[in-house]
């Protein structure tokens, strides 16, 4: 086993009766302080940046009784589709609240089979009164390595014509499993930019080009351990050094009931939100979503006369 199957291997989620948790999640972040600190930043922004991007798995219970059960091994190691899903219907409608309150934009990465249902996640970004960026997380939540050029082409298709009819056309791809391939494939689709493979030893505050694309690299996973405290002195860490810190999480990281997701809201994302609010009024941050944060890139690589 490679020092990087190591450290991903603990990434794997851990049972503990149907739920779900991270036991790296808080040597992670103290790790990631360190490193993050001490690292010379590859880039110099104008100012620190603070992106999120957060993958939708499932997004609709529906999905697990049309996919009937032949999908489970795509999504999660322990749940059902079916499962993953009610898990993240109740998350997104508790984080979307905190964002839109905030008036926060994000990455919203969503599986394409969700225009399959009604009253789905999509729909209530559409009408959302903050313009988030939605994002592509495959058509089924496919492994993308295990795909061949013409399964990958016509997944990408799939997502291309039917967020077509809705009015979308998604800039954002974030990986499913995030497993990098066919990056070829990204461009030929009009993609702008992806979140490429992070990992314990391998998250940073950079993002870079890469062909006609934009690596929006990961900074920092979030999990149910996740500290209040440390995710602020990441942030400054960011702030001082004028890089992007970007954060993810998966919808159904936080436990199955209301008051689980409720909890780690109240006393992780709003502390943080509230906390880089005050940055962002100070002039010393912005909130981006990963394309935002392209247009970033573009004005700073633009030629100058």
């Amino acid at each position: 086993m490679t020092t990087r199957e190591f450290f991903d291997e603990l990434y794997i989620p851990r049972r503990i009766g149907r739920l779900v948790e991270f036991p790296i999640s808080s040597v992670s972040q103290m790790y990631h302080f360190v490193v993050l600190k001490l690292k010379e930043p590859r880039m110099r922004l104008e100012n620190g940046i603070l992106i999120i991007s957060i993958d939708v798995d499932v997004g609709n219970k529906e999905l697990g009784v049309i996919n009937k059960g032949k999908n489970d091994a795509n999504i999660h190691r322990y749940l059902s589709e079916y499962s993953v899903g009610e898990i993240e219907e109740r998350a997104f409608s508790l984080f979307i609240d905190c964002f839109n309150n905030f008036e926060i934009p994000v990455t919203f990465a969503i599986r394409g089979q969700l225009t399959e249902v009604n009253n789905s996640i999509l729909e209530v970004l559409l009408k959302s009164s903050v313009k988030h960026d939605i994002g592509s997380h495959g058509y089924y939540h496919r492994d993308f390595t295990q795909l061949s050029y013409n399964e990958a082409d016509n997944e990408l298709n799939m997502i291309s014509a039917i967020m077509k009819k809705f009015g979308i056309v998604p800039r954002s791809f974030v990986f499913p499993k995030n497993r990098v391939a066919h990056l070829d494939l990204l461009e030929k689709y009009g993609y702008k930019c992806y979140r490429s493979h992070g990992g314990f030893m391998n998250d940073c505050m950079y993002i870079e080009k890469q062909g006609r694309l934009y690596d929006i690299h990961p900074s920092l996973y979030l999990g149910q351990s996740t500290s209040p405290i440390l995710l602020k002195r990441i942030l400054d860490v960011a702030i001082a050094k004028q890089a992007p810190l970007h954060v993810w999480f998966h919808l159904w990281n936080f436990g199955e009931s209301n008051e689980l997701i409720e909890k780690y809201i109240d006393t992780v994302f709003f502390p943080l939100l509230q906390y880089a609010k005050k940055k962002e009024k100070s002039g010393t941050m912005t909130f981006e979503t990963m394309l935002s944060s392209t247009k970033k890139l573009d004005e700073m690589l633009e030629p100058r006369t």
